[in-house]
């Protein structure tokens, strides 16, 4: 049986006429970007997140991008972040013109580990940008009480993490500002490009209001220089339809989860493949991700019977060829090269069925047999 890593097909199925009917509304409108279906979004979201304001962006990279150029970063200012993650969090540091200071992530959550992050704060430090890695938040509790101790502000790369939380709250809202992503393969997806930032700052939301409309204030008056990081009309009208079922998307998700645990179980492979683990109380499973010693042999193997699997990631920030001039070598961070090295994400979509996820399972079994 092939099972495809993932399958927005069967999505589109679901709600097509929903999604149909608000798009043709936006098409009739003539309003395009910005405007109702925006702002109608926006506050949508911002409720779903538990926040003041959601500011609909471009994409998920300029919400991180335009949440650092909010705060003044720039040249000689450092951020402490994970070096494992996707390319956008650490990039966007360096289109600031700031440093990438990288602290090694913990082994079982892939998260940035706090205990690393105070050791590397300098008087140069001006941020800490943890990353919710797959769905599940990273140590906030522990996070924001160092950032306290050194008046840093906090921004959550919670691209992945829509509507995970971690002690009461949920990811968007424990930082100054949250960063999400709803590039179509997202546990919200749009139909194309998309992003948001998100804050309970009044004044960091007008901010980030201004840069994403090359920081004007009114017509043709510009306050700072931005960008063009405006959300399309269109796809907050998706996003909004979607925004209405994704509380039940999760619930299939984590029972896409609790289903891979329970046939590794059965078929007694838990101890030769780590399993993730959930560390806090709403993990969303944007991915799920296993480890083995095996990984590429693994990969390989799944691949010629057609059953979709990928790497998130290949290789650590510290190794790739861009960030070589920040003076890192391999060893550095060990627990992220590991990750790098042994980890394998299988399929998980709310649509995927029982006897897809078993599928993928006895494949792994005939392979480590």
């Amino acid at each position: 049986m092939a099972v495809p890593l993932l399958d927005l097909k069967r999505q589109y199925q679901t709600i097509g006429a929903e999604l149909e009917a608000a798009l043709i509304e936006v098409a009739r409108s003539g309003l395009y970007t910005g405007g109702p279906a925006v702002e109608g979004f926006e506050q949508a979201a911002a409720a779903y997140c538990g926040v003041e304001h959601a500011i609909g962006v471009s994409s998920g990279t300029d919400a991180i991008l335009i949440s650092l150029m909010a705060l003044g970063i720039g040249a000689g200012d450092e951020v402490i972040t994970t070096p494992y993650s996707f390319f956008a969090t650490a990039g966007c540091v360096r289109r600031t013109g700031a440093k990438a200071v990288f602290v090694d992530i913990d082994p079982q959550t892939y998260n940035i580990d706090p205990a690393g992050i105070e050791p590397a704060i300098t008087e140069n430090t001006k941020a800490i940008l943890p990353v919710h890695l797959y769905g599940q938040c990273a140590d906030m509790e522990a996070i924001n009480e160092i950032a306290s101790r050194h008046n840093l502000p906090v921004i959550e790369d919670a691209a992945q993490a829509i509507g995970a939380e971690c002690a009461g709250l949920r990811a968007g809202g424990f930082g100054l500002a949250g960063a999400f992503s709803f590039y179509p393969t997202k546990n919200l997806g749009a139909m194309g490009e998309g992003g948001m930032v998100t804050t309970n700052d009044a004044d960091f939301a007008d901010t980030v209001r201004r840069l994403r409309n090359h920081g004007m204030s009114a017509q043709y008056r510009h306050e700072q220089i931005g960008g063009n990081f405006r959300m399309h009309a269109l796809q907050a009208a998706a996003l909004t339809v979607k925004l209405r079922y994704l509380d039940d998307w999760t619930v299939r998700r984590q029972h896409v989860a609790a289903t891979y645990r329970r046939c590794f179980e059965e078929a007694g492979l838990t101890d030769r493949v780590t399993l993730p683990v959930e560390q806090f109380e709403r993990h969303v499973y944007h991915q799920y991700v296993i480890r083995t010693e095996r990984r590429d042999e693994l990969l390989t193997a799944l691949r010629e019977q057609q059953i979709g699997c990928n790497i998130f990631y290949p290789l650590s920030f510290h190794e790739q060829p861009c960030f070589a001039d920040l003076g890192y070598k391999k060893g550095d961070f060990p627990q992220a090269e590991l990750a790098s090295e042994q980890t394998l994400a299988l399929p998980v979509f709310a649509e995927l069925t029982d006897a897809e996820i078993a599928e993928v399972v006895d494949a792994i079994g005939r392979f480590l047999d």
